[in-house]
């Protein structure tokens, strides 16, 4: 088993060393996400403004959202990384 970012090699086993865990875990998200839109189509909403009523506007807007938090987590790496030594000066 690989060791990542020096933690002890406990010798266990964990859930995710499996890649058919990784897979199940994999397609149950598969499954959710079209539940999710099926449910779309039958679930009436209460809307507050117009474009909430576009058809899978809370799908895109998810999407949309971790986008822009990726690519500002990207921009702020640059701010705010350090040194491989600058706990060790």
């Amino acid at each position: 088993m690989a060791q990542h970012h020096g933690a002890p090699d406990d010798g266990k086993t964990h859930m995710f060393d499996k890649p058919q865990n990784v897979a199940r875990v994999r397609y149950a998200l598969y499954a959710l996400c079209g539940i999710s839109i099926l449910a779309e189509v039958f679930v009436h909403r209460h809307v507050d403004h117009p474009w909430e009523a576009l058809p899978l506007f809370y799908c895109l807007y998810g999407f949309a959202a971790c986008v822009i938090l990726v690519l500002i987590a990207k921009e702020m790496r640059k701010v705010l990384m350090r040194d491989e030594e600058y706990y060790d000066e």
